[in-house]
Order: structure tokens, then sequence, then C-alpha cells
């Protein structure tokens, strides 16, 4: 089994950075052959791939958001990490952390997902 567990600020203000921590636990590793991804869900509203980390360190960010967002890991720490910039109050979503077999595949192969944590923006 796996586990993923996002984690940092529930309120941020307008213009400063995002920063989000998604902890990877059990049977996995970041640097196992999957690729990782950001995932966000705005309130009534769809999700939204903001991104993703590969097995080998390539990121891969949403044309949307390139600007804006900085996807890392800490493989000491089996950790993914997630930047975004500038945030507006079109930021405010859950934000999820997902495991996925290969780059470019629906949600519906997703394998893993953490459970998200809320992200308000917000002066």
């Amino acid at each position: 089994q796996v586990q993923l567990q996002e984690s940092g600020p529930g309120l941020v203000k307008p213009s400063q950075t995002l920063s989000l921590t998604c902890t990877v636990s059990g049977d996995s590793s970041t640097t196992n052959y999957y690729y990782w991804s950001w995932i966000r869900q705005p309130p009534g509203k769809g999700l939204e791939w903001m991104g993703a980390i590969a097995f080998g360190g390539n990121t891969y960010v949403s044309p949307t958001l390139k600007s804006r967002t900085a996807i890392s890991r800490d493989t000491s720490k089996n950790q993914l990490i997630l930047q975004l910039s500038n945030v507006t109050p079109e930021d405010t979503a859950v934000y999820y952390c997902a495991r996925v077999p290969d780059y470019g595949l629906g949600y519906e192969a997703y394998e893993y997902w953490g459970q998200g944590t809320q992200v308000t923006v917000s002066s």
C-alpha cells in the first residue's frame, strides 16, 4: 500500500507564494517508476492537473500555470513539493497529490491519491 499526505498552510494571502508538501509512505518511493502529480479542485469546479514530477526528476507543468508553478522533491524525505507564486483568490482549491503509472494518462489511471488539503487565498 502507498499513502500520500498533503500538508501546508490552509490560508494564504494574495500575492504570496503557496508551498505544499506531499509525504509519500508505504511501498513506494518518488524515485520508483511512476509520475507524481499535483491536482487541484476549486470550489464547484472540476479537477485541474497542475503538473508532475517523474521518477527521474523531470518536471512537467500545465501551460496555464507554468509561469507561477514549481514542482520538486526531497528524495531524502520521500516528499514532493509544490510552490505556486503570486496567488490570487482564484487559486482557492483543494490540492491533491497523486501517483500515476505514466505521463499523460487520465484521472481514472491514477492509483493513489492523498486526502487533499484545503487552501484558501484571502486577505
